[in-house]
């Protein structure tokens, strides 16, 4: 897994980098065929954002998030991103079920 931290003025200083990586290994376990993670934490006037692009195989999964705290936004951001893998996945798993053609007749 490529994980990507960028700030937009704003510093990712190590605290903040080892934060969002400990909060995000949490979410990513869920997966085994994550390839990146790009998280971008911004400050606009007095809102700290939080965004994170995860790339799945077939889809990319993006989750936005912003308080007046950064660390508040982080755990918004990954509370969002672990209901979205949930969900992907389970939408995933939904169509591995057996075919209407191959089961047997009642009669």
């Amino acid at each position: 897994m490529n994980l990507n931290i960028t700030g937009h003025h704003v510093e990712v200083t190590p605290a903040i980098r080892e934060y969002v990586s400990g909060k995000l290994d949490r979410v990513i376990r869920h997966f085994d065929n994550v390839t990146s993670v790009n998280v971008i934490l911004s400050v606009e006037k007095l809102d700290q954002k939080a965004e994170v692009t995860v790339h799945v195989r077939g889809k990319d999964i993006h989750v936005e998030s912003s308080d007046a705290d950064l660390y508040a936004a982080i755990d918004a951001m990954t509370d969002k991103l672990d209901r979205q893998v949930l969900k992907y996945k389970q939408k995933s798993t939904d169509h591995h079920h057996d075919s209407h053609k191959h089961q047997t007749p009642e009669a």
